[in-house]
């Protein structure tokens, strides 16, 4: 039962902690709201419209191939350093036969033209 006083004291600390500092800042930080301070203001951009307008999806393709192909470079890198000395060639046919999926789905991606910024 120790383990879990010691994990309970952990949490209580960190509530403690985030508790003093959200009210240290409601002490010491200046309030002077506005109407100008209130208004959105993303990028130097003043807003126009309602802000539900259509975003390109391009932008959300880019992300996603982005985060597909970081995933498995992180499963690719502990891989690569117990291949020699655990791994057998079981392991190695079956991070060929991932790396053969990774490049058929890139070369797909490729021939649709979704690799196009414009």
């Amino acid at each position: 039962m120790r383990e879990y006083l010691v994990v309970a004291l952990t949490l209580l600390a960190g509530i403690a902690l985030v508790a003093a500092a959200m009210g240290a800042r409601r002490v010491l930080a200046p309030a002077d709201p506005s109407p100008a301070k209130l208004t959105t203001y993303e990028s130097g951009v003043d807003p126009v419209g309602s802000g539900w307008e259509q975003g390109s999806v391009r932008y959300v393709v880019f992300a996603l191939l982005y985060v597909i192909f970081a995933v498995d470079a992180v499963y690719l890198f502990p891989w690569a350093l117990v291949i020699r000395t655990e791994l057998g060639l079981a392991s190695l046919v079956e991070m060929a036969i991932f790396i053969g999926v990774l490049v058929v789905a890139l070369l797909h991606v490729w021939r649709r033209g979704l690799l196009r910024w414009w």
